[in-house]
């Protein structure tokens, strides 16, 4: 059986200011209607597979589930990471887990994070790999490339095998010249960073080339606390683990390395040029996203957000909207992206890590305006969904209802407030907020006082485990 593990790490600065730390570009939805998680979970249908098992930090937690819960599909966990260690001991806590029951399924690790165009070819390959896999081959998969591209690592492949290749050896990123003669021989493949091996079988090569991180890894499964869709381990068992890639630990070690090629649309959307390359586009070259006006304007991405954007005579470049933050560069740029994000990171910026709007387990809010002693939010709160318990230092609030019903714990009264219904929360006072209907519960808030920081909280209950 085929155990999926999606791999939803990461923080895509090359997407600012869509993709955010709190919010990366696998949760973004950046074409149709699903989100890039949402589509890696979509394109395994047609494939007979053991529900999902996502990997992910605690920060991001909240969001995979509620974007699995959106698909309505079961999984089999969500593993959290207590902090980042790379690729091989991530994959390495999903295979302890796998194993866990006695059994030893076939790993297909996946990034949350590209695109496929070609779902079919993508299930053929996996199709092939499994064949493969099962009979002890650890197997990566090899994107048939089109162009030079200086942006990925290459895989060279060695003398055929049945569905592939032995692997010859994996190469970093090579500078022009090289990748161009990399892509004429037909012997180089992109490394798609997507492998498909039994669990015991990477535990094996792991314990073999990397016994410092099988230990690690073994250390911190021992200590699990299960809590509804997340699976905790021991954070320091895992803090003391070495940070390595699954191809510098296992794959570029082991002599049972084989690379199956897929040609299926691949991209890891690594950029806005990648962005642009990989979605339709109109007869002029663009790619509009929102409510966009263009006059003689070519070969450009927008993405319009929440306002009018119109371009009048531009050519080759990327716009980008949102409810805090603009960006304007030039597609040939868009790659240095990265260096704008390192310049706010230096200043402390939150831009780097928050949008405007902040997902919550019980919904989300938006901070419309703010002042130096007042904050005005937009909070929506889910069906049946309720915030903690809690109360403010520092901080008194105004709750108008703007829509729904909410059910407000306010100190010792329980009320229920309707539609242009308010109530206020002085400083001090231990309230909560529910919403007990069967649709969204709508209402702005307005916080006064001499700190207004998200830190001034203290929580006494919380469904989501953060008391």
């Amino acid at each position: 059986m085929i155990l999926p593990v999606i791999m939803a790490g990461g923080s895509g600065t090359r997407l600012w200011p869509l993709s955010r730390g709190n919010f990366p570009k696998q949760f973004l939805t950046l074409s149709g209607k699903a989100s890039m998680l949402q589509n890696t979970i979509s394109r395994l249908q047609g494939i007979e597979h053991a529900p999902v098992m996502l990997i992910c930090n605690e920060e991001h937690r909240f969001i995979a589930a509620e974007q699995v819960r959106q698909l309505g599909v079961k999984h089999n966990g969500i593993l959290l990471e207590p902090v980042g260690r790379n690729t091989a001991p991530a994959i390495a806590l999903a295979a302890f887990k796998a194993v866990e029951a006695g059994q030893d399924p076939l790993l297909l690790v996946l990034a949350a994070d590209h695109v496929i165009e070609d779902v079919a070819a993508f299930q053929q390959s996996v199709s092939q790999a499994a064949e493969l896999a099962a009979t002890g081959k650890l197997v990566t998969f090899g994107i048939v490339g089109d162009k030079p591209e200086t942006g990925y690592g290459y895989i060279k492949r060695g003398a055929a095998c049945e569905h592939g290749f032995v692997v010859d050896c994996f190469v970093e990123k090579p500078d022009l010249a090289t990748a161009k003669a990399y892509i004429a021989s037909g012997d180089y493949y992109w490394n798609s960073g997507m492998f498909l091996f039994k669990a015991s079988r990477y535990l094996a090569e792991l314990k073999a080339y990397c016994p410092d991180i099988y230990a690690a890894c073994e250390l911190a499964m021992q200590v699990q606390n299960n809590d509804s869709d997340f699976v905790r381990i021991d954070k320091a068992a895992f803090e003391a683990c070495p940070d390595d890639s699954i191809d510098y630990a296992v794959m570029e070690q082991t002599k049972d390395a084989v690379v199956v090629p897929m040609d299926a649309g691949w991209s890891d959307v690594g950029g806005f040029a990648a962005l642009w390359e990989v979605s339709a586009k109109d007869a002029a070259g663009n790619v509009f996203n929102g409510d966009v006006k263009s006059v003689d304007t070519k070969n450009t991405l927008v993405f319009g957000g929440n306002k009018l954007i119109t371009t009048v005579g531009v050519e080759d470049l990327v716009i980008v909207n949102t409810k805090d933050a603009v960006l304007v560069a030039h597609k040939d740029q868009s790659q240095h992206v990265k260096a704008i994000v390192g310049q706010l990171k230096a200043e402390l910026r939150s831009e780097v890590t928050f949008h405007r709007e902040v997902y919550r387990p019980w919904g989300k809010y938006d901070s419309i305006d703010n002042g130096e002693r007042f904050q005005v939010k937009r909070i929506t709160v889910k069906p049946g969904a309720k915030l903690s318990v809690q109360m403010h230092h520092h901080r008194a609030e105004h709750w108008i209802v703007v829509s729904g019903t909410a059910k407000v714990t306010n100190g010792d009264k329980d009320i229920l407030l309707t539609e242009n219904q308010s109530t206020y929360i002085p400083v001090g006072v231990i309230h909560a907020l529910e919403n007990p209907g069967k649709v969204d519960l709508e209402l702005i808030e307005v916080q006064s006082g001499s700190y207004l920081g998200e830190d001034d909280i203290v929580r006494f209950e919380d469904r989501y485990g953060r008391s």
